[in-house]
């Protein structure tokens, strides 16, 4: 292990990891859409060494056992903390989230966080039969080499989330961050690979076929994706080939329900934020709202008015708390499902519009009301800053428009009276349900999918269980 560097700014960063001047793919600002960066441009023949070079120093790894692991990880924690604000000016302006809230700021942190949680979980043998005749134990071991595809939503977090718990169960790790955020992972990925060993942890950066290829390869064990339900369809199919293991977190469209007489005012912030965490792009952000009618006006006035007073610009800003779009094609879903909410007939209550004078990706926190199931900013995934606020009169019903959809990543149900909601809680088709908030996730607590939304568990004692394989032992048992 050698001495990690400490406070290394944006700039010198980027120098460690992006293409030589005159070669690459350009980045862009996503708030500014000035060119950022170059990221490198790797092939499927860099692919096949990085797999290789993973695969060899695989076994060492494994070998120098949880304790000494456990050491490195805290120590990669460590680095990353020691580089905490040049991370997040780089994740700031590649992403486009601004430095403060709930944002670039706090997601370093959560990815020290998170290393430390997987450093302090324990996983221990589990004794199946012990008894005179026979003593068997169910041990967890490395599956190899883990290949890891992560989003550009929250590239740096989601990024350790499979690889923490992957290194930690002695598994090498090769990751290929999206290609709209490619940088800010590499870097983080250059801070790691200060502490740990040669090969045990590579990025490579490059395109959709890049990662189709690392889904597909004979040498990957394990595949862990963060990203579209469509896009989990071909990983599973590109996968069956070398029937590697999978942990698929994949597309959602969150569902929250407000019972009736609860108090609008009370919930109104954490309403919003469960909504327009990262301005909307997060796959666990609530993406539609069920009201009762004895509330509804109280409720879309509330967030409206929580909405209007949200700063939005560029990231870099530190007054600012939402920002951009991160890329073109998703601004021009969003706007997309807003016009034709519109055409439907909805109320944009505020929003429902760009902000061009801050620049090209920004659209204002919209609010939309008066729509209903069957409009498409209802059915679809709008994954940007707009809320479609849903009437709805009988508690039944509600929950059964919640669970049409065929995703059910997560959900909440919202009350005054936090017992009652807690009754209704499990009527959610979805991998987690909340009460009285949205959205938050603990480095210790299962977080997974159901339906569309994917399978396999992540986070905890599940999340290390989901990167190792099992193996029984067994052995005869005492009266021998």
């Amino acid at each position: 292990m050698s001495d990690f560097p400490t406070g290394l700014s944006e700039a010198e960063l980027l120098d460690r990891v992006q293409a030589p001047e005159g070669e690459g793919r350009e980045i862009l600002d996503a708030a500014t859409r000035e060119v950022l960066g170059r990221a490198p441009v790797q092939t499927a023949e860099d692919l096949d060494d990085a797999i290789a070079r993973a695969k060899a120093a695989q076994p060492g790894w494994e070998a120098l056992g949880h304790e000494k692991r456990i050491e490195l990880l805290l120590a990669v924690a460590d680095a990353i903390e020691a580089n905490a604000e040049g991370l997040a000016h780089l994740l700031s302006r590649e992403q486009g989230k601004p430095l403060n809230g709930p944002n670039a700021r706090f997601e370093v942190g959560a990815c020290s966080a998170w290393l430390r949680a997987n450093a302090a979980t324990v996983l221990e043998p589990q004794i199946l039969i012990d008894d005179e005749n026979l003593h068997a134990e169910l041990v967890y071991k490395a599956a190899g080499v883990v290949g890891a595809i992560s989003p550009w939503n929250w590239p740096m977090m989601i990024s350790i989330w499979q690889i923490g718990p992957s290194l930690r169960m002695g598994n090498t790790v090769v990751i290929k961050p999206s290609e709209y955020t490619p940088l800010c992972v590499l870097a983080m990925v250059s801070i790691m690979n200060e502490v740990l060993p040669a090969d045990v942890l590579i990025g490579i950066s490059g395109g959709r076929e890049v990662g189709a290829s690392l889904a597909a390869h004979p040498d990957v064990a394990k595949i862990m994706f963060t990203g579209s339900t469509a896009t989990g369809r071909k990983i599973i199919e590109s996968s069956a080939g070398n029937l590697a293991r999978l942990t698929l977190e994949l597309g959602g469209n969150d569902a929250g329900i407000v019972l009736p007489g609860t108090d609008a005012q009370a919930i109104a912030q954490d309403l919003f934020w469960g909504a327009f965490i990262n301005t909307g792009q997060t796959c666990a952000a609530m993406k539609r709202l069920y009201v009762h009618d004895s509330v509804y006006d109280d409720v879309v006035d509330a967030l409206a008015e929580v909405a209007a007073q949200m700063p939005m610009g560029v990231g870099l800003d530190e007054n600012n708390v939402l920002g951009p779009l991160q890329n073109k094609a998703q601004f021009d879903i969003v706007s997309g499902l807003v016009e034709d909410a519109k055409a439907h007939g909805a109320r944009i209550v505020t929003g429902g519009e760009p902000a061009a004078e801050l620049g090209e990706l920004f659209y204002r926190p919209t609010i939309v009301a008066d729509v209903t199931d069957g409009v498409a900013i209802v059915d679809e995934e709008q994954f940007g800053p707009v809320l479609p606020v849903i009437r709805y009169s009988d508690v039944d019903d509600a929950f059964a428009r919640a669970n049409a959809a065929e995703v059910g990543l997560g959900a909440s149900v919202w009350s005054s009276d936090p017992e009652e909601a807690a009754q209704h809680a499990t009527r959610m088709q979805s991998g987690t349900v909340w009460i009285n908030s949205h959205g938050g996730l603990h480095p210790m607590l299962p977080f997974g999918g159901v339906k569309g939304s994917g399978y396999g568990l992540e986070f905890g004692v599940e999340g290390l269980k989901s990167v190792a394989v099992t193996q029984v032992v067994s052995r005869p048992g005492r009266k021998s």
